[in-house]
């Protein structure tokens, strides 16, 4: 008896040991697959006309910036690409006149209608950029005013009673004016898209380009490509949020080839082999700003309006704005704006000194 007890123990410690068998999952049972061929018409073709006459009674919303320095025809260029006057030309400067010390933000609003779509036009202005001897912290400003708009956002969405449709002035995109030197970037172009890139869609834009020939300005833009890649800076279509094959071919195409976009604006017409074109005249024939031959203004336009504007919007609130958006409600331990340590806006981060223009 004695002998059997420790084999007894032995088998009970076994058996705690060896654990019992987990219940299998339940498998959810694989739809009845049911022929494709309708027996009769159920109207499902129709969602998309539905979400087209409601998208045209509410209309779109879309904020642009332009940032460069004075002088590279910033306004005439953003008339062009809306063909109206969206955005109010500086007026000449005169000796009396004193240059502004900071940077200002001007934002002017348009409705603009084609074929029955209503489209909220945000034209937001940066004078004074760049324009100072001493351009230390110059992109603070503008990464201010997007990181409040982001803010205002974000306190109309946290609302308990929050409005139909929330105001949107978030930037959607920002042209970045690039001087056509056909040399390189200057440090305080690569400084502020090395800030800005990460809380905004920039994309590149070389001003004035009928100032170069055709061979300075391919040699310029592989130049300036080649900068921004060593210097890691992401511009717009940004690789990361390329969602399948065909966008990110599509996109590579203009990562590779068009950007950064060499264009001319103009707003005055000239008749060119009996047409009325948009053009600039020299002393050597009309630049015509929509023909590819002259400038690649037309790939700009069609980019940004014709081809990725909603992608644009899309990119600007599933990215930037939701990484403002965790940031701002991890900082203030998951409390919506209003509780806690976020009533106000937070300062910006703090940057280091911008070099001084060339």
């Amino acid at each position: 008896m004695s002998k059997g007890l420790p084999e007894a123990r032995t088998d009970a410690a076994m058996s705690e040991l060896v654990p019992e068998p987990r219940p299998k999952p339940a498998v959810p049972m694989k739809p009845v697959s049911i022929n494709s061929n309708l027996l009769g018409y159920i109207g499902i073709d129709t969602i998309i006309e539905q979400m087209r006459k409601k998208t045209m009674k509410t209309g779109f919303d879309f904020n642009i910036m332009v940032v460069g320095q004075s002088g590279l025809g910033k306004s005439t260029l953003v008339n062009t690409l809306f063909k109206s006057q969206v955005s109010r030309k500086a007026s000449s400067w005169n000796r009396e006149e004193k240059i502004p010390k900071t940077v200002e933000i001007k934002a002017i609003g348009h409705v603009i209608e084609e074929g029955g779509v209503k489209m909220k036009l945000t034209v937001i202005d940066t004078p004074g950029f760049g324009d100072q001897i001493n351009n230390e912290n110059c992109w603070e400003p503008i990464e201010k005013y997007i990181n409040e708009q982001y803010e205002k956002f974000l306190k109309e969405e946290v609302n308990i009673a929050r409005k139909k449709r929330i105001p949107d002035t978030r930037v959607h995109c920002c042209l970045y004016f690039i001087s056509p030197t056909g040399h390189s970037l200057r440090p305080l172009d690569l400084e502020f898209m090395k800030h800005l890139s990460k809380v905004v869609n920039i994309i590149p834009v070389i001003a004035k380009a009928d100032t170069m020939t055709l061979e300075e300005k391919s040699e310029f833009k592989q130049r300036v490509r080649k900068e921004l890649e060593v210097n890691g800076i992401e511009f717009y279509p940004q690789k990361e949020f390329d969602e399948d094959l065909e966008d990110k071919t599509e996109n590579d195409k203009i990562r590779q080839e068009s950007m950064p976009f060499a264009v001319v604006g103009s707003d005055k017409e000239y008749q060119v082999n009996g047409k009325r074109v948009l053009g600039r005249k020299t002393p050597w024939g009309i630049i015509e700003v929509e023909n590819l031959n002259h400038c690649e203004f037309a790939l700009l336009r069609d980019f940004v309006i014709r081809t990725h504007l909603q992608d644009l919007k899309e990119v600007t609130h599933n990215i930037h704005y939701e990484t403002y958006r965790a940031k701002r409600l991890n900082d203030n331990g998951g409390l919506p704006p209003g509780e806690g340590l976020l009533g106000t806006v937070l300062p910006p981060v703090p940057a280091t000194p911008c070099p001084t223009a060339e």
